[in-house]
């Protein structure tokens, strides 16, 4: 009986304090809302920027966005105004079916380019167009045009290529100077990195008076711009450029595990690229003087303990053998006797054919030269007339 009416009085006890923490509730509820809700309250005031877009029934409101910076507007403008100067590259090659036997040209691969003058000429690296049959030029326009190869300088990285465009179409990019340039200045690349044209990247000189190795073995190229700009496969042969849209260097290698940019890229100096074009517009090769030698490829300081070039041949009634260098020959006992080991030319150490390349950059045919060079491991020198390009 005593467990009946304590059940009966439980029943009874939970709807009333149901109840009771409803109505609680309730009043609670009241009393927040009167304390929060104050109809005649000023809103916090916001910052304004520009006219306040009113919103409409049914749509987003949509801030607006403001002026651009004066940096933003400048870079802008440096791209409208450098791009139209900036082309794509198509290297072709000829592929013949083995049971036809006809000949069809294919596409082997991209790469850009740049106006270098109102004729037609196009500056570009030579690793671009290398071993190919035939190059096609894009414009920024996109009409195409076939591309003849004018000249190129392997040991420099550079090719010239002519196209038949109405000067009208042309628009050579304006040269600039590389010889006083600062690390930490700002640079932009324009270019067709993977195949996507008229791409820009920006960023900043890294670092001056890089070495990077050339097209030609054993020939490096000097004072190489080191950039942070995105400088990707499809890149190479575009320019690099100052912040007044000047042609500062020609962008050409990366360095990167992956073979994708990693932040070190390089570009060949403008003061390099003025005199190498030059000589490729108007004689289809660099009209570097020659010593009229040939050098033999080998590691003298690994193999003779000494920095220098081995002498292997020197040319019949060329400069050399006027001067009395004596290169590489069989003695009578069958062994290989080593030709002089030229060692600095000018007072410029040679330890590569390289250094015999760059120290006759810029010299001209008939221009007297010191050869010092080591013969029978005795130090000696020669005065040599220099001769004309090979």
């Amino acid at each position: 009986m005593g467990d009946q009416m304590a059940g009966t009085r439980q029943l009874f006890l939970y709807p009333l304090l149901l109840g009771l923490v409803l109505g609680a509730g309730f009043f609670l509820g009241l009393g927040w809302t009167a304390n929060t809700a104050q109809p005649d309250a000023q809103p916090a005031a916001q910052p304004a920027i520009g006219p306040v877009a009113q919103p409409t029934a049914g749509t987003q409101q949509v801030m607006p966005r403001g002026d651009l910076g004066s940096s933003e507007q400048s870079t802008i403008e440096l791209f409208q105004g450098s791009s139209p100067s900036v082309v794509y590259i198509t290297s072709l090659t000829d592929r013949r079916n083995l049971w036809t036997l006809d000949v069809t040209r294919i596409e082997s691969g991209t790469g850009s380019g740049f106006v270098w003058d109102k004729r037609g000429n196009i500056i570009t690296n030579w690793h671009v167009v290398r071993g190919a049959a035939a190059a096609r030029v894009t414009l920024t326009d996109q009409t195409q045009w076939d591309a003849r190869l004018v000249g190129y300088a392997r040991e420099k990285d550079l090719a010239v290529l002519h196209i038949d465009a109405p000067a009208e179409r042309l628009h050579p990019i304006p040269l600039g100077t590389s010889d006083d340039l600062q690390v930490g200045q700002s640079v932009y690349a324009i270019g067709n990195p993977f195949g996507l044209n008229s791409t820009l990247t920006t960023g900043v000189i890294s670092a001056l008076g890089r070495e990077i190795n050339s097209q030609e073995p054993g020939a490096e190229i000097r004072n190489v711009i080191q950039t942070d700009a995105a400088i990707n496969p499809g890149n190479s042969g575009g320019p690099l450029l100052d912040s007044a849209g000047r042609l500062i260097g020609v962008n050409t290698s990366i360095v990167s595990p992956s073979g994708a940019y990693a932040g070190v890229g390089f570009a060949i100096p403008a003061d390099t690229v003025r005199w190498v074009v030059r000589d490729l517009v108007r004689f289809g090769q660099l009209q570097r003087p020659s010593l009229g030698i040939e050098h033999l490829a080998i590691n003298t300081r690994r193999r003779l303990g000494v920095d220098g070039v081995v002498v292997r041949s020197v040319q019949e009634g060329g400069a050399g053998e006027a001067a009395g260098l004596r290169g590489t020959y069989r003695a009578r006992d069958g062994s290989i006797v080593l030709g002089d080991i030229i060692t600095s030319i000018d007072g410029n150490p040679i330890a590569s054919w390289g250094d015999v390349l760059q120290a006759l950059e810029l010299r001209q045919t008939g221009e007297v030269v010191a050869v010092r060079f080591i013969r029978d491991s005795e130090q000696q020198q020669a005065q040599v007339k220099l001769q004309p390009p090979e």
